[in-house]
Parts: structure tokens; sequence; C-alpha cells
């Protein structure tokens, strides 16, 4: 068994709408007094201990969520796997001998074993919602810039953002308003849209699974196709091609000088990923930057208020300990709210060969308390 927690606390009880639930600190947020390690024990030995709480941790703390440790994450939160070649590959308890998914591996792991109520994460590129399917968990992302991110270290600025996993939906909704703060009101889903030439790139099984949690909504559904027929083949794939592109250079921008200085040793997924990051031209920048202009037009479009993009989680189930993940065909499903900088929440839908898949539901931007409502439905 591999504990989820790098290290645990005793916190004083607290009052609040969260008083009496435990959470747990994935290992990228800053805690007072504490070192921040980012996967990476290099990072700990090269970084200063904070003397403040990270502001999302702030924010659950005063709504009265009691501390009780920080969490494994993969190395600097680039990969959707959960496994770390320093810490291991926290137990994925509803999916036993498989990965929780990454890089809030520790948060899933730690609430899915009922350690924690509430997993602090973060969602770059999927890193909440993926873990949230693997592991049979609710989980948001939110509107990207909703939550503050100050205190947390940093991948690509233009995507990272804050959210939490939680067993059940109304608990999800609860963290979730602690850390989003008022908004203005906005209108129910009423409708989904399940686009076919999304479902398409779907294995069977999957689809078998997760299409009931679609109908069990009892919203009208639309299937028409999230992309125009007359856009250029395999739209879904160039969006991916986009978001790798516009990360990997984020990715380096933020940790390229640290990782010269510093030296750190990576394992070979990530090592990977920044060796091709420090390569990555400033052509193939901005025409990944067009894809995503066009990605946010498209999603304001097809995502009117009232309207969700209803789609797995993730392909497939939690792939062996051991077995590489199709990273390409997770990432897919994951970057169009990403590109839009829209929120996504994942929820259990249902189960391929006993093992969990999820449900993700996507809103245009600011969408965040509709999906929060619609999630408690599901």
């Amino acid at each position: 068994m591999v504990d989820p927690f790098i290290r645990t606390f005793e916190d004083a009880d607290r009052e609040g709408p969260l008083g009496g639930l435990r959470l747990a600190v994935k290992d990228l947020f800053d805690l007072a007094g504490v070192p921040t390690g980012a996967g990476n024990p290099r990072w700990a030995e090269t970084h200063p201990v904070p003397d403040e709480d990270a502001a999302a941790v702030a924010l659950l703390r005063a709504a009265g969520a009691r501390v009780v440790g920080k969490t494994i994450t993969d190395e600097l939160a680039w990969s959707l796997n959960g496994s770390n070649r320093h810490y291991g590959t926290p137990d994925n308890p509803a999916a036993p001998g498989r990965v929780p998914g990454g890089s809030s591996s520790g948060s899933a792991s730690a609430v899915a074993l009922g350690l924690a109520d509430i997993g602090l994460g973060t969602d770059t590129g999927g890193s909440i919602r993926v873990p949230a399917s693997y592991c049979g968990l609710y989980g948001l992302r939110p509107t990207h810039g909703r939550v503050n991110l100050e205190g947390a270290v940093p991948l690509a600025a233009s995507f990272d953002t804050a959210g939490v996993l939680t067993r059940d939906a109304a608990t999800l909704r609860l963290a979730m308003t602690a850390l989003l703060g008022k908004a203005p009101a906005t209108a129910p889903i009423t409708r989904l849209l399940a686009p076919r030439d999304v479902w398409g790139e779907i294995p069977e099984s999957t689809r078998a699974a997760v299409w009931p949690a679609v109908e069990s909504l009892g919203l009208d559904v639309d299937d028409a196709p999230l992309f125009a027929a007359g856009e250029e083949a395999a739209p879904l794939e160039r969006a991916r091609v986009a978001y790798a592109t516009l990360q990997a250079r984020e990715a380096w921008e933020t940790h390229g000088a640290w990782i010269e200085e510093a030296a750190p040793e990576f394992g070979p997924g990530v090592a990977a990923r920044f060796k091709a990051a420090s390569g990555i031209g400033d052509a193939e920048v901005a025409a990944a930057g067009l894809v995503r202009e066009h990605m946010r037009a498209l999603v304001a479009q097809r995502l009117p208020e009232g309207t969700a993009l209803a789609i797995p989680a993730a392909p497939a189930p939690a792939p062996r300990l051991g077995e590489a993940p199709d990273r390409e065909a997770i990432v897919r499903l994951t970057c169009i709210a990403g590109l839009a900088g829209a929120p996504g929440a994942a929820v259990p839908a249902g189960r391929v060969e006993h093992l969990p898949v999820g449900l993700q539901l996507v809103a245009a931007p600011g969408g965040d308390e509709a999906l929060l409502a619609l999630a408690e439905r599901a």
C-alpha cells in the first residue's frame, strides 16, 4: 500500500459550513511552516519554507475545513497518471492494482480511501477530472481565474485552476462555494449537448457505461456535432495539439530556468515532456493560439447559458499500475474546457468491467454554480 500523504497533521477543529470536514492538500499548495515539494524533492530543497497558507487553503480553513495532510502529486503537476518516481503511486481503492490518476493523485486517493472528505487539487489539463473518473469521485475544475492561485506552484498559467475532489456532490458544492465566493446568479442547466462527433471517438464499453448517466439527468439532449462540418479533419486532435503546445511553452517558461540551474531528477515521462517543451518555437505557439481563440468562440456559441456539454471524463477506466495511459485520447476530452477557460465537473457515471468511469459536464465560463447544481442531480 502507498499512503497518499507525504505528511499528516493534527489541525484544530474549526467552525463554519465545512466544520468537521477533513481536508487533504495537494503538495503544490503552501501550508505555513511546511515545505512545499511540488512532487519533486529538489523543489523543496531549493525553495524557502512558506510562512503563510496558499489562498485556496486559507479559504477552505476559514470555512471550517481541517487540514489532515499534504498529498502526493505528480512532479510539477505535469502528468495524468498519478505515478511519482520519488514517492510512489497512491492507492486507488475503487480500482485496486490501477493508478488513481494525476496529477492530483494523492488528494483523490485520500478522499477515495476515506482519509479525507475534501481533496484540494489543481486542474491544468484534467488533473481533477481524470482522477475523479478513475476513483469514482466528484470533482470540479472551475472557470479559469475564479479561484485564487496565490501560494500554489504553477505549471501553465493560462490553464491552471484549483478545485476539489469529494465523495458526494453536496460536499463538492459546499467546498467549491468557499473557493469561488459570491457570483451573479446564473440560469439552471436545462439542456445537454452530447455531440456525436465527440462520443464517436469513445470506446464502445465507455459509451455504454456513461450514456445512461446522461439520460438520467432528465434534460433535453442534443447530439448535434460540436464542430462544424466544414472544419478541417480531426478537429479534436487539432485542439489537443494546440493545448499541448501552449501548455508546454508555458511550462518551460515557468520552470525552464529552475530546471537548468537545479538539475532535478524527473521520472521519464515528465523529463521527456520538459525536454520537448524547451524546443517549441514561436510559430507553433502562434498557430496554437488561433486554435484556442476558435475553441473559445465555439464554446461560447454552442454552450449558451442553460446548456452544458456532456462527454466522458476519460476515454477508459484507470490503467493498470505500470501500464502507459493513452494520454492523447484523454487530453482530447479534457482540452475543450482548458482551451475555453471553462468549468468542467466530473461525476461518477458507471462501470466498465467493475471499474469506475465518469461523466464530464462543461459549461461556458462563469457557469460554475450551475454545474455544481447539476452535479447534485447526477
